[in-house]
């Protein structure tokens, strides 16, 4: 199954198992690392494909760079909503590039980037500090980007930064 799945699947494991929540993910610092790891590789194998097309429609990307002082200031609801809306963007921006790049390799790194991202979307779904469906309704920081490995770039950005302080600051909470 592609890694990208791996994430959901053991986090549904661990719901069946019935002794477990998302938790158990957040606690273990490994898990996290090999999604840098596995970002950072994509990004490459990207980067290694040929004659990637630039984009002739740019696809919108969330800026992800953060100041750490204002993001220790957020609550952990807010600083998962504001992660939840870069990923939308980010896939939003996948699934632009996707339909304008025909190339296997570039094709290829794409799905998989998109299966990580969406795999990221559902798991922070199921950390809710506040009742109610999530929806959408932000407007993050962003900006246009016709070369494919930009898409590459910020979702590594993304996962190394936001992501794994939000799973670092959690962890201080739910892994005593």
């Amino acid at each position: 199954s592609p890694p990208g799945l791996l994430l959901l699947t053991s986090f549904l494991l661990h719901v069946e198992e019935g002794h477990a929540s998302p938790t158990r993910l957040v606690c273990d610092n490994r898990l996290i690392q090999k999604y840098i790891g596995e970002a950072k590789d994509m990004e490459k194998r990207a980067g290694h494909c040929q004659a990637l097309p630039v984009l002739s429609c740019p696809t919108v990307l969330p800026l992800v760079d953060f100041s750490l002082q204002q993001w220790k200031s957020k609550s952990n609801e807010i600083k998962r909503r504001e992660i939840l809306c870069d990923l939308a963007l980010l896939v939003g921006a996948v699934a632009g590039a996707q339909g304008q790049v025909t190339q296997e390799c570039g094709a290829r790194q794409l799905s998989q980037l998109y299966q990580h991202a969406n795999s990221f979307i559902l798991l922070l779904q199921t950390f809710s500090w506040e009742a109610g469906p999530w929806e959408p309704g932000c407007s993050p920081r962003s900006m246009e980007q016709t070369h494919i490995t930009g898409i590459f770039l910020t979702y590594r950005q993304l996962v190394q930064g936001k992501l794994r302080f939000f799973f670092h600051d959690l962890a201080k909470d739910l892994c005593k």
